[in-house]
């Protein structure tokens, strides 16, 4: 679609709205939200925009990996076309001047599709569902600390002051009077997110102190990823407007639980319009069984997309402080210490939960891997393990303990490879192993503490 097809999609929304200014986002690997920020009448008027390929090949912390990693890469970094989608339009609700805040796909100027882009990968994945009669539905569950505000990274985060101008010090789970304590902040977040349409379901105070999380309503994969990208940043803009800060990270302070992105997946029909892990005697299908089957045998290997930082597998140690993360991918049904958790309810609404991911992970990626590992057991008809009674965590830890290992499981593995695109996961494992070395070359607390003098 050019720009002039594209203009008459949005001449009415912003007119309506008295847009003046528009942001042009695209997610990076990590999440992180990058593009440009131009006036509405050249955003209408003046062509689409472009940015570098290389935006996909950065690091977290802005670097790039070693030229040895991405021999594969193209040097001359290419420009791609920032592409809005017409579903994926937002208001700006805290702006000062009427804004527009439009999530973009990329395309190089040939027209292909940039393979790199985190977007693409999961609109990747959804094709091979479509090309099958189905469609993927999914409900994500996204947590989250609200802490106070820190500007040295070598001091441990705290939990904020609330109305009562007290700190939580205890664990507080499902409390009500404690999800109060941040009514204001809460009620303009909600105030935000009505404005932009996200489609918000529950609220509720998580194990840990100014631990909180939130339910999404269930529907199609791309739009909630959309949704999560974009809650996340109205809660950071929220928080700071409250004298707080709000983080996704997996694991933020020693002592407390870490923070997941929980995702219930099921598969509809789409000529029928059944849930097809429905079996017909009110059972669980046949391809539920898959389903669960390629979440057992791939999930380990597609970690790097659910726990992609080295912070993430802090989450995922079983301590006394880790909560109910899992560390392994046994199944069972209502058991929140497995990794993959199948709720009881009717049979139309038969699901499962995948519990592996962390809050920091990038929800496109997320859900490209989980539903990919999802269709190749449905694809080879692979049968999962029993379902797990009782305590999965007796069963030992099962996953990669660290982002090292996990990258090597990713590597050696073909089938998510093939799906996920091999360009993209070349791309993905360089960028996170110069995320690796990077972390190696500080020197932490806990070195200089335990061996300075002793060793």
């Amino acid at each position: 679609m050019s720009n002039r097809q594209e203009q008459p999609l949005f001449n009415d929304w912003f007119q309506t709205r008295g847009i003046t200014e528009v942001e042009c986002l695209v997610t990076d690997l990590t999440g992180i939200l990058k593009g440009k920020i131009m006036p509405a009448s050249k955003y209408l008027g003046g062509g689409r925009p472009r940015l570098p390929d290389s935006i996909f090949i950065q690091t977290v912390t802005g670097g790039y990996p070693d030229d040895e990693d991405i021999h594969f890469w193209n040097p001359a970094e290419r420009d791609m076309e920032l592409v809005p989608d017409p579903g994926a339009i937002y208001l700006v609700p805290w702006a000062e001047d009427p804004t527009a805040q439009i999530i973009h796909d990329c395309h190089y100027l040939t027209g292909e599709p940039v393979e790199l882009a985190p977007r693409h990968v999961l609109k990747r994945v959804l094709a091979l569902y479509e090309a099958r009669g189905w469609k993927p539905v999914v409900a994500p569950e996204v947590e989250f600390f609200l802490v106070k505000t820190n500007t040295d990274s070598d001091y441990p985060l705290e939990p904020p002051i609330g109305r009562t101008g007290r700190q939580e010090s205890s664990r507080q789970s499902f409390s009500i009077d404690a999800v109060n304590e941040f009514d204001p902040l809460f009620e303009e977040m909600y105030d935000y997110c009505e404005a932009m349409n996200l489609d918000l379901d529950t609220l509720i105070h998580e194990e840990g102190a100014g631990q909180m999380e939130v339910n999404f309503q269930h529907g199609d994969p791309l739009q909630l990823a959309d949704q999560v990208v974009m809650f996340k940043r109205t809660l950071r803009e929220t928080a700071l407007r409250h004298g707080m800060y709000a983080t996704f990270m997996a694991k933020p302070m020693a002592g407390e639980p870490g923070s997941s992105m929980h995702i219930h997946q099921s598969l509809v029909d789409v000529e029928s319009g059944r849930n097809v892990f429905a079996g017909e005697d009110d059972t669980p299908s046949k391809l539920f069984h898959h389903f669960i089957g390629g979440l057992q045998r791939y999930l380990p290997a597609a970690m790097p997309l659910l726990a992609p930082n080295v912070n993430s597998y802090r989450r995922l140690m079983r301590t006394e402080s880790s909560g109910s993360a899992p560390i392994n991918v046994e199944w069972g049904t209502d058991n929140r210490t497995v990794g993959l958790r199948v709720p009881v309810s009717p049979a139309e609404a038969t699901r499962v939960e995948n519990r592996l991911a962390g809050a920091d992970a990038n929800p496109y990626l997320v859900m490209a891997a989980s539903l990919a590992c999802g269709y190749l057991g449905m694809l080879s008809q692979l049968e999962p393990r029993p379902p797990m009674v009782g305590s999965a965590w007796d069963s030992g830890h099962r996953l990669p303990d660290d982002i090292g290992p996990a990258l090597d499981l990713l590597h050696d593995c073909k089938p998510l490879a093939d799906i996920l695109g091999e360009r993209f996961t070349n791309s993905y494992l360089a960028v996170k192993r110069a995320e690796h070395r990077e972390y190696f070359q500080v020197i932490s607390s806990w070195e200089r503490e335990h061996l300075l003098l002793r060793v």
